[in-house]
């Protein structure tokens, strides 16, 4: 199965390599301790192109803590899998840890965190549905409205058969000045990913708009796609219509 949030091995050896090297040349980073986190409601909670809720709604949440160049912190939501064997659920919570670090040298910023996934209750007879992924990431922004950026998520070892993987991603986002309507900030985005895995290999993209509102919430309506064919889908995630274009409305807060 796919899983969220959120690169091929060179990858992420190469933008490792460019922040050692230019180690004593990265700009000291405010020393100060930050508390936050989101709450959000979405209409489908799809991971690299693939439903994690069987087309269905999600409720998400995360907690985040930071200090300097260094963060961490806890991510939730509903997924469903489908049933098991027996008709039980094979998942109906993920909990996600992260930690990492995420300097800046030269106006690019990087990002080096590991992230572990977990499905508390879990339907698991082989033990290991919960896995790690390595994030390599960078990211720059011309003026201040054109971000571009790439990122890198390695595993060595996906739940049940799917062995090691990894996921290529290609991200630009285009904010606008001034507000819409005299109360909206919008900006648009778009991603186009690779995954690879010992089971599938396939495309995924997306492209959508984004409404800030009143400081601290935000509205987001997203198109999501990927080649993989229903024969393919129901391979990998156990569905064939997991895998299909679909539109997707997300509703967050932050706080």
């Amino acid at each position: 199965m796919t899983r969220r949030n959120r690169n091929m091995g060179t990858v992420k050896l190469c933008i490792a390599s460019a922040i050692l090297t230019a180690g004593m040349s990265i700009p000291a980073q405010s020393e100060e301790f930050t508390l936050g986190g989101t709450t959000a409601f979405t209409t489908n909670y799809v991971f690299r192109g693939v439903s994690q809720t069987n087309n269905n709604p999600a409720v998400q949440a995360s907690l985040d803590a930071g200090y300097g160049i260094f963060y961490a912190g806890i991510w939730g939501s509903n997924v469903d899998f489908g049933g098991g064997p027996f008709g039980q659920d094979i998942a109906t919570v993920e909990i996600d840890y992260y930690a990492g670090i995420a300097p800046e040298w030269q106006g690019i910023s990087f990002d080096i965190a590991g992230l572990y996934y977990t499905y508390p209750g879990a339907y698991d007879p082989a033990g290991n549905f919960d896995y790690f992924e390595l994030k390599t990431g960078a990211s720059y922004t011309f003026g201040e409205a054109f971000t571009v950026g790439v990122a890198n998520y390695w595993t060595p070892d996906y739940s049940g058969e799917i062995g090691d993987g990894d996921a290529l991603e290609f991200s630009a986002e285009y904010a606008f000045g001034g507000k819409l309507f005299n109360f909206f900030t919008p900006s648009v985005s778009g991603l186009v990913g690779r995954q690879w895995t010992e089971v599938v290999d396939f495309t995924y993209w997306n492209a959508g708009l984004t409404l800030g509102f009143m400081d601290n919430f935000a509205a987001d309506i997203r198109y999501w796609d990927t080649d993989l064919s229903d024969a393919g889908c129901a391979g990998f995630i156990g569905s064939a219509n997991n895998c299909d274009s679909r539109v997707v409305g997300t509703i967050s807060a932050s706080f």
